[in-house]
């Protein structure tokens, strides 16, 4: 087939070879899907957990976060597998991980024993969301890389939002009781059982896109990483030439390890700190108490059950059509302009939640918002969910595909990873204990993130927008 073939429109109008760039993007963030759906259906089944193993706060939020190190430590593995085993082989064996914490979390014997199944599911998130923003980066073509990279946070907004309008047909189906029977099992079971089905789809992509030319370029198969240029690229003069380019770069790396992150001032490189606080404020500002908690949330403040589980499926869709948003902007507009719109939006947002909660009264089951407060607080929720989405939901993820040189990019991403998925569990972990003690003041909290975040941007944060992968560092 010669190039022009290869650039001639498809039946949408779109080229040939950019329908094919999209279709591997979006198999690689399956697991962003997943990543998505395994993160928030436990929003589903706090209640039933709780009502089923008799468990207090602090003991709840410790098993539903348990899952966050089990990320933080896929996350810090996924760079160095993907190294040796290849990007596509990290993703197959997280879709296995992924099925197996989906059948062991809906028959658990005990609480510990769900625990370790949430944990394994927690490997399976951090090896996704590494593996997928990488190979993603590597695999586009400059021009669409933000765009594409942004399939990554799409999948998870979708996968969130899939999650809980599952949860709420379980819910309806067992006459609104999360332990309500349903097939021979509890209601909250078959919402983490459920999970297989994605799992399978996920592994089953895995088998079906190309390995990354760049990976292939690294292990000396420069035919094979030609094939795999001359799919997604064919306009490229010279394929060859551009394998060349790439393994004379190659060349002048050593063997990419942990120990190419160390130097500067504080113990790593600059790049590598710049990586880690964009994962550690992502998820400072608190973006995932709403999507763990959100129907407990709004339950603690006088809404009844049936009505916080709409209000936690239209957050979701707030955060999809954000997430559009940023998608259509993130090669316009640049990745830091977005941050910053993002973390001013979010802090204003957040401030007048906290403002809202700090008007809660009552104590236990008899607990109410003044209507006013209440409408600010439901408005002011999902205001902050659509700031998150259009910005930093997406950028982050697009940048940290991006902004690491080559010889560190796989090992890189994984610290900035693992960094944000401890943060994202010190958050899900100390959220119940933070809102029983005030839940005014922990809104306050994710405001002061929300607000530092924005000189952080201006002073230390580069802009990667239209650079090839190979000008970075």
């Amino acid at each position: 087939m010669t190039s022009t073939e290869q650039v001639d429109p498809d039946a949408a109008g779109r080229p040939r070879q950019l329908t094919y760039v999209i279709f591997i993007a979006a198999s690689a963030a399956m697991g962003g899907f997943l990543f998505g759906y395994d993160s928030a259906v436990i929003n589903g089944a706090v209640e039933g957990i709780r009502g089923k193993f008799d468990v207090s706060d602090a003991t709840l939020g410790a098993v539903i976060a348990i899952a966050l190190l089990g990320a933080a430590l896929g996350a810090m593995i996924a760079g160095r597998l993907a190294d040796r085993l290849g990007r596509l082989r990290v993703m197959q064996l997280a879709a296995v991980f992924f099925g197996l914490s989906a059948l062991g979390s809906m028959l658990p014997f005990t609480l510990w024993d769900l625990a370790v199944w949430r944990t394994l599911g927690g490997v399976a998130i951090g090896m996704a969301s590494v593996i997928a923003p990488a190979y993603i980066a590597e695999v586009a073509p400059a021009a669409y890389r933000g765009r594409l990279a942004s399939f990554q946070q799409a999948a998870i907004v979708l996968g969130i939002a899939c999650s809980q309008l599952v949860n709420y047909g379980l819910l309806t189906l067992a006459d609104g009781e999360q332990r309500g029977e349903l097939l021979g099992l509890e209601a909250w079971q078959l919402m983490l059982g459920i999970e297989i089905v994605p799992a399978l789809v996920y592994g089953l992509l895995a088998l079906r896109i190309p390995e990354s030319p760049r990976y292939l370029v690294a292990r000396g198969r420069t035919g094979e990483a030609e094939a795999v240029l001359a799919q997604v690229e064919p306009q490229r003069v010279d394929v060859r030439a551009e394998v060349a380019r790439i393994a004379t770069r190659m060349r002048r790396e050593h063997k990419p390890s942990l120990k190419d992150l160390t130097g500067g001032r504080f113990g790593l490189l600059p790049i590598v700190w710049v990586g880690i606080g964009l994962s550690m404020f992502q998820q400072l500002v608190g973006i995932n108490v709403i999507f763990y908690y959100s129907s407990s949330l709004w339950q603690s403040v006088g809404i009844d059950p049936a009505d916080s589980f709409f209000y936690s499926f239209t957050t979701s869709i707030i955060n999809i059509v954000g997430t559009v948003i940023a998608m259509i902007f993130v090669d316009r507009l640049g990745r830091k302009p977005l941050a910053l719109v993002g973390s001013v939006g979010m802090a204003i947002s957040l401030a007048l939640a906290a403002w809202a909660f700090s008007f809660k009264t009552g104590t236990g089951d008899d607990v109410s918002l003044p209507d006013a407060q209440g409408a600010v607080a439901l408005v002011a929720a999902h205001s902050f969910v659509l700031f998150f989405a259009l910005s930093w939901g997406v950028v982050v993820w697009v940048m940290l595909g991006e902004m690491f040189p080559n010889r560190m990019r796989a090992a890189a991403l994984g610290v900035a990873a693992g960094a944000q998925w401890i943060t994202n569990w010190l958050i899900t972990a100390s959220f119940p204990s933070l809102s029983e003690w005030n839940l005014s003041g922990s809104y306050m909290i994710y405001t002061a993130f929300a607000v530092l975040s924005v000189p952080f941007i201006l002073k230390w944060v580069p802009e990667t927008k239209g650079k090839a992968l190979e000008e970075m560092g």
